[in-house]
């Protein structure tokens, strides 16, 4: 009898353990997106799996700039993106989870629509789940900058 006792509560603990690691691994949700350079809240991005299994995420709230200007539409972007409005824009595409590397993600296309800049991507994804490490690059992954971006519970500040 207190065998199968100590047997259901291993069972329950283990059930509870790997839900949390299958939601740690999770990158879908809504993401704030923070200016490296100037500590300057950007956006807030809403990841999402698409139906070809790669992730996307766009933008679904636009912070004030420090002159409190809400800068609506991509100017600097290049061709298909120019003049298109920022808010529903697809920064990220094609993102893969790597099979080699828990929580990390491969083979993205990241535009940043500040500046207009189209940059190769990857990311990798905080233990706890909340906070995504977005490398951009050009070439090779080491001539390319990181950025966090902060999980948030809702797509309004």
């Amino acid at each position: 009898m207190n065998n199968r006792i100590w047997m259901q509560c291993i069972i329950g603990l283990i059930a509870c353990l790997s839900s949390i690691l299958t939601n740690a691994s999770s990158i879908e949700g809504y993401w704030r997106s923070i200016d490296d350079r100037t500590g300057e809240q950007l956006t807030i991005i809403e990841i999402r799996k698409a139906p070809d299994n790669t992730y996307r995420g766009k933008i679904v709230y636009i912070y004030p700039n420090a002159q409190g200007v809400v800068v609506t539409h991509c100017t600097n972007c290049p061709a298909p993106y120019t003049g298109k409005p920022r808010m529903g824009l697809d920064v990220l595409t094609g993102l893969v989870e790597d099979p080699q590397k828990p929580n990390n993600f491969i083979n993205g296309r990241i535009v940043e629509s500040k500046t207009g800049k189209v940059y190769k991507g990857k990311a990798r994804l905080t233990a706890d789940g909340k906070r995504l490490h977005m490398r951009g690059y050009v070439g090779i992954s080491v001539l390319g900058r990181t950025v966090v971006w902060i999980r948030t519970d809702s797509a309004n500040p």
